[in-house]
């Protein structure tokens, strides 16, 4: 379905490009998100990396996922971003639309209805290094493999999957800690 988008959009079908958006808009903003820490800041990379995309639309050559693609160049965007504030603030804050998995056991957490879930991990998710944050996303809402982490960001693979591993146990300190240890989401 995506190649059949692209194409109408290649050959003019301008508002076959809306789809796109409305499929990639959440998780992009996200991973905006994630990196600039500012939700109006990400609303403008996310607009530039929309129309970047659209533009570079001839480029695309299939060879990885639409998704892969366009998230390379929503975090591209983002970094360039970051690179041009560096000197005015520093980087990260976290969106309201994360998702994770989390473990059906009978705690206070599970007891929380999911937007309450949301503000929780968002919380625990800003205290995170940029790359952890960043990489938490990639991986587990958008749910992309090491191999389309490795392309979108250039990383290693050793590093993709270190950071990983630090992040998850970060991300279960620094919940533990705020929220006590009674909150156990990585079962």
């Amino acid at each position: 379905m995506e190649s059949e988008l692209i194409t109408r959009i290649r050959e003019g079908d301008t508002s076959a490009f809306k789809i796109i958006v409305e499929k990639y808009k959440d998780v992009s903003f996200s991973l905006a998100c994630s990196i600039l820490k500012h939700e109006q800041d990400a609303e403008d990379a996310l607009q530039e990396s929309f129309i970047n995309a659209f533009k570079g639309l001839g480029q695309f050559n299939f060879k990885s996922s639409f998704s892969t693609w366009f998230y390379k160049i929503v975090v591209n965007t983002c970094l360039t971003k970051c690179t041009k504030q560096q000197s005015d603030k520093q980087l990260i804050d976290v969106d309201s639309s994360a998702s994770f998995e989390i473990a059906e056991n009978n705690t206070p957490f599970n007891e929380l209805n999911i937007k309450e879930r949301k503000e929780i991990v968002n919380q625990v998710i800003d205290t995170l290094k940029t790359d952890e944050s960043l990489l938490l996303r990639l991986f587990y809402l958008a749910e992309l493999s090491i191999a389309d982490i490795k392309f979108i960001t250039g990383f290693k693979e050793s590093k993709i999957k270190v950071t990983l591993l630090r992040a998850r146990n970060s991300f279960q300190q620094k919940l533990e800690k705020m929220y006590g240890s009674e909150i156990n989401l990585l079962s």
